[in-house]
C-alpha cells in the first residue's frame, strides 16, 4: 500500500523519453561495467515490447568488452524467433548489432510445443549465467503484468510466489499469441538491481494502481514493487 517502506525503490520521472533514455542507458552500462570489474562477467536481462528499442538502440554501441557479458530474456512469446511478435527478434535488431554484436544472448524459444514442457529445460540453459543478474529490465502492461506474469493465468499464483525455486514458467496472455514462458518472480529477484520502464499517460495511471492496495495476483506488477530484496527504480517519462 502507499507508504509502505521498500527498499531502496526510486522513482525516476524526465521530460521526455530521450532523456529517459540516456539516463537509463547510463545505469545500465553501469551496472555491466561493474559486473565486468568484478567478476570478469555480466549478465543483462531485458523484456520486449515498443518501450526498450530506443534503449537498445543506444546500448549497442556502448565501449563494453560485450564477450564477456551474457544477455537473456524475462519472458518470451511462444513464436518463431523470426517472428515480429519475438522478444528475441526485438531484442537481436535492436540490441545484439554494432558493439553488442559480440554478446552471449541465451534464447527461451525452443521446438517443443508449449512453454510448459519447455520450461526445465529453459531455465537449465538461463541458469548458468553470471548471478545475481547484474541488471534486469522490466516493463509493465496496461494490465499490471510485467514480463509475462498475467492477472488470472493458470499458475500465476505459483509464479509469483518468492519462496518458489528460480525458474521459467509457462503462462498464457490474454491476446495472442496466447502461450508465453516467463522467468517466475524467484528468478526476477535473482538480481542485483531492476529498472521497470514505463512511458506515457497510460502507463503512468496504472503504475499509479499498482502502487496502492490490492492483491497483487491482480497486478502482478506489485511484486516487484512490494518486495524488499532488490534494489527497484521506476523510470517514466510522458
Amino acid at each position: 500500500m502507499p507508504g509502505t517502506a521498500r527498499f531502496d525503490t526510486r522513482l525516476c520521472r524526465y521530460p521526455d523519453s530521450t532523456a529517459l533514455t540516456a539516463a537509463l542507458a547510463a545505469q545500465i552500462i553501469g551496472a555491466l561495467e561493474q559486473g565486468l570489474r568484478t567478476s570478469g562477467r555480466a549478465s543483462l536481462v531485458v523484456s520486449g515490447g515498443r518501450s526498450p528499442t530506443a534503449l537498445f538502440d543506444a546500448l549497442s554501441n556502448a565501449a563494453l568488452d560485450w564477450q564477456q557479458v551474457w544477455v537473456t530474456l524475462t519472458d518470451e512469446r511462444w513464436v518463431d524467433a523470426t517472428s515480429a511478435d519475438s522478444n528475441e527478434h526485438l531484442v537481436r535488431a535492436h540490441l545484439l548489432r554494432n558493439a553488442a554484436a559480440r554478446a552471449n544472448f541465451v534464447g527461451m524459444k525452443s521446438d517443443a510445443a508449449t512453454p510448459g514442457t519447455a520450461a526445465a529445460a529453459v531455465w537449465s540453459a538461463i541458469a548458468p549465467l553470471p548471478r545475481p543478474f547484474d541488471y534486469l529490465l522490466l516493463g509493465m502492461g496496461d494490465d499490471g503484468h510485467t514480463a509475462s506474469l498475467f492477472p488470472g493465468s493458470p499458475g500465476i499464483d505459483a509464479a509469483l510466489d518468492a519462496l518458489q525455486p528460480p525458474a521459467c514458467v509457462g503462462m498464457i496472455a490474454p491476446v495472442a499469441p496466447l502461450p508465453r514462458m516467463s522467468l517466475n518472480l524467484s528468478a526476477l529477484l535473482a538480481a542485483r538491481r531492476i529498472g521497470l520502464l514505463i512511458i506515457g499517460a497510460g502507463k503512468w495511471a496504472t503504475y499509479q494502481r499498482a502502487d496502492s492496495d490490492g492483491p497483487v495476483a491482480q497486478m502482478p506488477v506489485r511484486a516487484l514493487l512490494r518486495q524488499q530484496q532488490v534494489p527497484l527504480s521506476v523510470y517514466w517519462a510522458p
